[in-house]
């Protein structure tokens, strides 16, 4: 019996191995180098994900500018030379960013896959209404209404002592942006229009601030194809969220934003099953939370750690807003466009937090058999279904790029006159993609200007409102690089800050 099973183990042994050998892939001629590790399925995924970054450099060290990685049982041909960015991009007939996209938006929030047949068309409707509504009067409107939202939330959180208090900063951040964001797309219910009605909105604000960060936890495990159901916290607080965004509720819901009431009227249309479209806007919710509460996180952080810009910002924000005499706590704050663009120091603090926070990866699915030429006229052939990857971090942390590239500099985005800076060079060529936290191309985030505009009204807001101290400003504070991949990665743990109101913020103080 022992030498029966012996021989059946055997056999099956070498059927596995025949089978592996057989459907090993072997590099063709005219391909990229193929990195295919020793692990069956697996690759190298290990070496990757312990460090993407390290892994990207040392393998484009050894095989060039362009190279085929196996990671999770896919084939990711990488494209690191800053230069052929633009040339990928260009590359809409054979490369496919939406089916990558829909298909991974549609496992992981449970939503309808709109890239079956029968939401396709409909779908790219959905997809126009980010260009109709983020941009010009409607980008203004929103960005109104996000100043507003701020306020009131900054001002209902503000001590009325002058005593310090003390919270963490990623929780303050949250807070304030995550309530004032969610107002602004989904609108306030008609207990929060009420003076007394307040307290409950709170309560339920400070669930959905929990239940948003529970399931933004899972997320790394979800991009990487773990099933929901087996996140069974992030599963509840997905579907939690849901419940909140169900049509029904939000049509009792004031001042809904053009974008999201569109969005709404559109899946109407689709007859779509109820729990679906609410399933659509906690994607929405994700996508208009999850890099924008890390970076408004490390825009104030570099901010308060280096005096320097501390300094050079609160002289912009003084210099803004030192003509608008506040005389009563109701009167708000006004920031016009022209105002918010002038506000260079700011934006080059959000640049250079976005640059050292950021580690995105911009994904294309090959839809044919096709020979990418790069910018030094390198060839490579690309075999259907494989994913074409971009790395923008390889740029963001160049030291030929950006001297010093892990040092924070307030003014890096700055020219000798203080204005906006575009200049930077790699090979002593001018690079047209120098920072790319919102990606590029068919994968460029519709709401990157309305991004920087709340960032910018946050930091705003809360140099003028606030006395504001690390309690520990040299400790320090590395990103989060186990969401490597997903955006602009979170601090790997919360610091402490002390904050109290500002005694007065008239113009008569600041003369």
């Amino acid at each position: 019996m022992a030498t029966f099973l012996v021989i059946i183990t055997t056999i099956l042994l070498t059927f596995c191995i025949v089978w592996i050998c057989g459907h090993l892939r072997k590099r063709r001629k005219g391909e990229p180098p193929l990195i295919t590790g020793w692990l069956p399925f697996i690759g190298v995924t290990l070496d990757y994900v312990s460090n993407p970054l390290g892994f990207l450099r040392e393998t484009q060290k050894k095989y060039g500018n362009v190279f085929t990685c196996k990671i999770a049982g896919k084939y990711f041909t990488f494209v690191t030379d800053p230069f052929s960015f633009s040339i990928v991009m260009r590359q809409s007939k054979n490369l496919d960013f939406q089916k990558f996209a829909v298909g991974f938006s549609h496992r992981v929030f449970g939503h309808a896959d709109f890239s079956s047949s029968l939401f396709s068309e409909s779908y790219r409707e959905v997809h126009s209404i980010f260009r109709q509504t983020l941009q010009g009067l409607s980008l203004q409107q929103l960005t109104e209404t996000m100043l507003s939202n701020l306020q009131m939330v900054l001002e209902r959180g503000l001590p009325y002592e002058h005593d310090w208090l003390e919270e963490g900063l990623q929780s303050f951040t949250n807070r304030i942006m995550f309530e004032a964001g969610f107002l602004t797309l989904f609108g306030k219910d008609a207990g929060f229009l009420q003076a007394d009605g307040t307290s409950g909105t709170r309560i339920w604000m400070q669930k959905a601030v929990q239940d948003f960060l529970a399931f933004d936890r899972a997320f790394p495990l979800l991009a990487a194809g773990v099933p929901i159901g087996l996140c069974a916290e992030a599963w509840q607080a997905r579907e939690a969220l849901a419940e909140e965004l169900l049509h029904d509720k939000l049509h009792h819901r004031k001042c809904i934003s053009d974008l999201i009431q569109r969005r709404m009227d559109a899946f109407d249309r689709m007859h779509l099953d109820e729990t679906g479209k609410a399933r659509t806007h906690v994607c929405m919710l994700w996508a208009s939370q999850a890099n924008t509460l890390p970076a408004a996180f490390w825009s104030l952080y570099y901010t308060l750690r280096s005096v320097d810009a501390f300094t050079a910002a609160c002289t912009e924000v003084n210099r803004v807003f030192s003509g608008q005499l506040i005389n009563n706590q109701d009167q708000t704050l006004c920031l016009s466009r022209e105002q918010l663009d002038s506000m260079a120091v700011l934006e080059s603090i959000i640049e250079e937090a976005l640059r050292l926070s950021s580690a995105s990866m911009m994904i294309r699915v090959a839809s044919n058999d096709f020979t990418l030429t790069l910018d030094s006229g390198q060839t490579a052939d690309v075999r259907k279904g494989d994913y074409i990857a971009l790395y923008p971090q390889l740029i963001h942390l160049d030291p030929e790029i950006y001297p010093d590239p892990t040092e924070f500099k307030y003014n890096r985005f700055l020219d000798e006159k203080g204005q906006r800076k575009s200049n930077f060079f790699k090979n002593e060529r001018r690079l047209k993609h120098f920072l790319m936290p919102f990606g590029s191309g068919a994968s460029e985030c519709p709401g990157r200007f309305f991004a920087v505009h709340e960032i910018k009204q946050f930091l705003a807001l809360t140099l003028w409102h606030y006395d504001l101290q690390l309690r520990d400003p040299d400790a320090t504070l590395v990103p989060d690089g186990t969401r490597a991949g997903l955006g602009i990665l979170p601090p790997s743990r919360d610091v402490l800050l002390r904050y109290r109101r500002k005694t007065n913020t008239t113009t008569e103080q600041l003369r």
